[in-house]
C-alpha cells in the first residue's frame, strides 16, 4: 500500500469560481459588429445564478469577423464559474447547436476595468451576414444576504446586483432582460422603464439603440430560502486497483453560506413547525454517483451516519444524505462519502499499450458551490510516466 501511495498523482486545482478561466490573449472589439437583438434570462431561484443569453450579431462592416467579445463588469468576473457558448444552426424543429471555443482575453484600455471573453466562430462572419449565439454563464457567491443575520423563524432575504442593460462592447439595437425569482415575495427592485413585474418574473425592456458599454445598475431584494450549500473544501481520492475496482473517498467541509443564524436553536419548533421554522436551513443533500456503484458508506468523525438512502438504475446512482443536524447560516459539517466502482467502466487501453482513466473531476453533490477541490489519483504499483489531460486551468504536484 505504501508503494502505491508513493505513486500518487495529486491533481490539485482551485475552483474558487474560476473553473474555465484559461489563459487568454489580447483582442480588440470590432466596431463593425452590431447586436441586432439580445435576450437575457437570469435565474435566481437557487443560490447559484444562471444567466442564459441569446444574441443575434450582424457584421455591418466590409471585412470578416472571426470572434465575438462578451463583456463583464469586474465584480461579476470574480464570481464566474462557467462560460459556455454555442452557435445556432437551422430554425425551429431543425435547430441545432454547435459548441464554440470560449476563453478570456484582454482589451487594451478597457473602460471601467471591464473584463472580456472571446467567442471564436467556427466560420468567419462575412460582411452583411448575421449569426445567432446561445451563451450560458454561471455566477457563484453573487447573492448577498440582507439582513445578514436571521433567527430560526425568519425567512432569508438577499440582494442581487446587475444592470438592466446588457454590458457589451458593441451597440445593441434591441434588448430585453427577464429575471426569475424563487417566490413572489420581492421586497424591492430598481425600475428602469419600461419595467414590468408578473408573479415570479421581472421584465426589463425592451430597450432600443444603446451605445457600447451602456450600463444601468439595478438591485433586487427578494426572498430566497433555497439551501446555500457551500463546500469550502473537498478532497477526492481515486484509488485504482489491479483487482478490478476503483475506490473513491471524498472528504467534505460543508457550510451554509446564507444569512448567519442568530439566537438559540429549538429542535421542538424545527420539527413541529417545518413550514415556518428554519425554512432557509437544509438537512439533506443529493449526490449523483456513477451507475453500478457499490460498497457505499457515509460517515463523519463520530462514526457511520445511517440517515442516507441509495437509489440505483442502469444510468445513474443517487445518494441522499442527511448531516447529523440541520445546517443554518454559518453552521458547518464535515463528513466522508466512500464508494466502489467497476474498473472496466473507467479504465481503457489504447493500441500502444497505454492505459487511460476517464473520470470526472467535479463534485457529485447537486446544487452546491465548491470553493476548493483537490483530486488525488492513486495508481497501481509499477505505473510509470503519469500525465493528465483536463479542459481547464489546474495545478499538479
Amino acid at each position: 500500500m505504501e508503494a502505491m501511495l508513493r505513486l500518487r498523482l495529486a491533481l490539485g486545482f482551485l475552483l474558487l469560481a474560476h473553473l474555465l478561466l484559461l489563459a487568454g490573449s489580447s483582442s480588440h472589439p470590432s466596431q463593425d459588429l452590431q447586436i441586432i437583438n439580445a435576450e437575457r434570462r437570469i435565474d435566481l431561484t437557487s443560490h447559484i445564478v444562471r444567466v442564459y443569453l441569446t444574441l443575434k450579431v450582424e457584421n455591418t462592416g466590409t471585412s470578416q469577423a472571426s470572434e465575438i467579445l462578451l463583456a463583464f463588469p469586474p465584480t461579476q468576473v470574480d464570481h464566474l464559474a462557467l462560460v459556455k457558448a454555442a452557435v445556432v444552426v437551422g430554425k425551429r424543429k431543425k435547430k441545432s447547436y454547435s459548441p464554440l471555443d470560449v476563453k478570456p482575453t484582454e482589451v487594451p484600455e478597457a473602460p471601467n476595468e471591464t473584463k472580456y471573453f472571446s467567442v471564436s466562430l467556427i466560420n468567419p462572419l462575412n460582411a452583411g451576414e448575421s449569426v445567432s449565439l446561445e451563451v450560458l454563464y454561471i455566477l457563484t457567491h453573487s447573492l448577498e444576504p440582507f439582513p445578514s443575520e436571521i433567527s430560526q423563524s425568519e425567512s432569508q432575504l438577499v440582494y442581487y446586483h446587475d444592470s438592466a442593460i446588457m454590458l457589451s462592447p458593441y451597440s445593441v439595437k434591441k434588448q430585453m432582460t427577464f429575471i426569475k425569482t424563487p417566490s413572489t415575495k420581492v421586497e424591492s427592485f430598481t425600475r428602469v422603464e419600461p419595467t414590468e413585474r408578473g408573479n415570479t418574473e421581472l421584465k426589463y425592456g425592451p430597450y432600443e439603440d444603446h451605445h457600447p458599454y451602456s450600463f444601468s445598475p439595478i438591485i433586487i431584494h427578494f426572498e430566497n430560502n433555497n439551501p446555500f450549500a457551500v463546500v469550502e473544501e473537498l478532497t477526492r481520492e481515486v484509488e485504482i486497483s489491479h483487482w478490478g475496482s476503483i475506490q473513491v473517498t471524498e472528504k467534505y467541509k460543508l457550510a451554509h453560506g446564507g444569512a448567519q443564524h442568530k439566537g438559540v436553536f429549538s429542535r421542538v419548533d424545527y420539527q413541529s413547525k417545518p413550514s415556518i421554522s428554519g425554512v432557509s436551513s437544509f438537512k439533506h443533500l443529493l449526490a449523483r454517483l456513477p451507475p453500478r456503484v457499490h460498497s457505499v458508506y457515509y460517515r463523519d468523525g463520530i462514526g457511520n451516519i445511517s440517515s442516507s438512502h441509495l437509489r440505483t438504475d442502469s444510468r445513474k446512482s443517487e445518494l441522499e444524505i442527511q448531516p447529523r443536524y440541520p445546517l443554518f447560516g454559518g453552521w458547518k459539517a464535515t463528513f466522508i462519502i466512500g464508494y466502489g466502482l467497476p474498473l472496466q467502466d473507467f479504465l481503457f487501453e489504447s493500441p500502444d499499450g497505454k492505459r487511460y482513466l476517464n473520470f470526472t473531476f467535479g463534485c457529485p453533490l447537486l446544487d452546491t458551490v465548491v470553493d476548493k477541490l483537490t483530486i488525488k489519483v492513486v495508481l497501481p504499483e509499477g505505473s510509470k510516466g503519469p500525465s493528465a489531460m483536463v479542459l481547464f486551468w489546474w495545478n499538479s504536484t
